[in-house]
């Protein structure tokens, strides 16, 4: 498909309505990946989050939903404390793995890629997350990722490694463009990793170490020329192509958020290569200043394990969202059963995990039933200083959970209004709607 215009834009889901709460939020503290440390996760009246997107070619499994979900607390949390939110995320809607399957399934991979696209959203939409304001797809983000590649060509921070025979189109002389590491002074910092470490993870994580005509193992993949059956597009000086996975982010976040931005989210397994190389490219497009491009702070989601194994998509131990829905469970009971892990730890989906978010859901909803109840005050200032601290859901639900006690007990004080406040408040806050 050498030169293909082919293009869609990607659109996000309906917005969920966000009660008003009295009072304001706290300033809200994360934990950064790069430092350890616990940070404000944004200084000023303005926030800025870039979320990596999905690669749409299955459907939303709990693990996706989970970094998700996560990352919506952020974003509520911020709000609640009075500071404009910009949410910025992409669909990787060209890939290896999207074409992989389409292929296998005996599906176009357009089509697989709107279907699995629009299935995410439905998921988000139940869930109760909010969508992004900016939304963009690979495909329709080619002609500013190909000037980004050529920019770093240019400087001498990318290069061109030869071809296979039968690549490349009417120009395989111009072959693959791949980033050189070694051009970026601060490359590393993101993660803190080791060199053998890093090269493990590379080769796990999609990298190509031991690609021949590389100057580093460790560069990574800014353009990738046409190859036969594959899909391509004109980009002047670099010939047919598609562009690598970490340039996409890093030419989306400076888009939709501008350089440098707050906070760039993801699960665990995100923080080298992707976000590495991804901030390492903002960075050689930006001004060159360490502190200058990509994101102050990096925070990463824990991952959810399945039958005793990470849930992913090579192993096919899923669990997904759209299959519990279509069984008729609650997605507030799903979402619950979400939020009672915290964001950054790993842990195992079970039948219990969901039987405990039913039985949450269905004891909160009983709680805020009448209309008096126990006061609500304290209650919510704890949700508030525990989404402060590092998005603690589980703390927040333990406080709900207090207060449904006390008020199907009986036995406090019951003030009227009290049952409002409370069913506000968790939808504000954690997204749930009673």
């Amino acid at each position: 498909m050498p030169g293909s215009g082919y293009c869609w834009t990607v659109l996000t889901w309906p917005a969920p309505q966000i009660p008003e709460l009295p009072g304001r939020g706290d300033v809200v503290r994360v934990h950064d990946s790069s430092t350890g440390r616990l940070v404000v996760a944004s200084q000023g009246p303005s926030a800025s989050l870039y979320v990596c997107g999905i690669t749409p070619y299955d459907a939303t499994h709990i693990g996706h939903a989970a970094t998700y979900v996560a990352f919506d607390l952020l974003g509520r949390a911020w709000r609640d404390a009075g500071q404009h939110v910009t949410y910025a995320s992409n669909v990787t809607d060209v890939d290896d793995p999207l074409l992989e399957r389409a292929t296998a399934t005996g599906v176009d991979w357009r089509d697989l890629a709107v279907e699995q696209t629009a299935l995410f959203a439905e998921d988000m939409t139940a869930l109760g997350v909010i969508p992004p304001d900016v939304y963009l797809g690979a495909v329709e983000t080619i002609p500013p990722v190909a000037a980004a590649v050529e920019e770093l060509v240019a400087a001498g921070a990318a290069y061109r490694v030869p071809l296979e025979d039968g690549a490349g189109g009417d120009a395989p002389e111009l072959g693959d463009v791949y980033a050189d590491v070694t051009a970026d002074s601060a490359f590393g910092q993101v993660s803190r990793l080791d060199e053998a470490t890093m090269l493990e993870l590379f080769a796990e994580r999609g990298g190509d170490p031991e690609r021949a005509g590389k100057r580093n193992a460790l560069d990574p993949l800014l353009w990738r020329r046409e190859r036969p059956g594959e899909p391509a597009w004109a980009a002047g000086s670099l010939g047919t192509g598609r562009p690598g996975w970490h340039i996409e982010c890093a030419v989306i976040a400076r888009a939709g958020l501008g350089l440098p931005f707050d906070v760039q989210g993801g699960g665990s397994d995100l923080l080298f290569p992707h976000h590495e190389m991804s901030t390492s490219h903002a960075r050689l497009i930006g001004d060159g200043e360490v502190h200058g491009a990509g994101a102050a702070t990096h925070v990463h989601a824990g991952l959810v394990a399945y039958q005793g194994e990470k849930m992913s998509k090579s192993r096919g131990n899923l669990v997904f969202v759209s299959r519990l829905r279509a069984e008729g469970v609650e997605p507030m009971a799903i979402r619950l059963a979400l939020l009672a892990h915290h964001y950054r730890s790993d842990w195992e989906w079970t039948d219990a995990s969901l039987t405990e978010g039913v039985q949450r859901f269905e004891t909160w909803r009983s709680a805020v039933s009448g209309n008096g109840g126990p006061d609500a005050d304290a209650t919510l200032a704890e949700v508030r200083a525990a989404l402060a601290d590092d998005l603690d859901a589980p703390r927040a639900l333990a406080a709900v959970d207090r207060w449904a006690e006390l008020s199907l007990a009986g036995t406090a004080e019951p003030v009227e209004g009290a049952p409002g406040v409370i069913s506000r408040a968790v939808n504000a806050l954690l997204g749930v709607r009673l």
